[in-house]
């Protein structure tokens, strides 16, 4: 690929994130993304054969990054507990930095297409927060159900807040985060 090419599929999946935030998944039609990308309809669909296919590519990329920025400068030797805190924290600095991020998960999230998309992130093993954060030692206090129910348990709650508008004070997001733990860990 070009350079050309890939700045354009990286338009093109911008421009996925930022109307589906803004608009819903059904506002959000191939022609209004590459409007808003500034390439022509079938340039989108050179890089995406469908609609759900640039959902599925513009939110893997997303996953990614927000699992970064939720490992990026953890310490993995921490405990478990404040490892975990510290990841919530980074995670909710990361959509506060651009909540249209928030926006756009809660959309994905809650449309007939979050299985696909969980499954897929899950499936493509390149998800930094499995790779580098979930250690043994955490992984054998984790409450033993699906990770989509984690992800609504412990990041969830911090992409809801983001996407609401929520601004809560330092202290409340650490209650926050750490509920979050408590509800991710087998009591003990």
């Amino acid at each position: 690929m070009t350079a050309t090419r890939i700045d354009r599929a990286a338009a093109v999946r911008a421009s996925m994130r930022k109307l589906v935030a803004s608009r819903g998944l059904h506002g959000a039609s191939m022609a209004a993304i590459a409007a808003d990308a500034g390439v022509a309809t079938g340039t989108a669909y050179v890089h995406y054969p469908s609609k759900d296919e640039l959902l599925l590519a513009a939110y893997l990329e997303l996953k990614a990054q927000l699992g970064e920025a939720a490992v990026g400068g953890i310490n993995t030797s921490m405990p478990p507990r404040q490892r975990c805190v510290a990841m919530w924290m980074a995670i909710h600095r990361f959509i506060v930095a651009e909540p249209e991020r928030a926006r756009f998960l809660v959309q994905v999230d809650s449309s007939p297409m979050a299985r696909s998309a969980h499954e897929r992130a899950i499936a493509d093993g390149n998800d930094p927060i499995i790779a580098k954060a979930l250690t043994p030692d955490l992984a054998a206090l984790l409450v033993p159900l699906p990770l989509e129910v984690i992800y609504d348990l412990s990041i969830g709650p911090a992409v809801r807040l983001v996407a609401g508008g929520e601004q809560l004070s330092s202290k409340q997001l650490r209650l926050v985060a750490d509920g979050s733990w408590r509800a991710i860990t087998m009591p003990g």
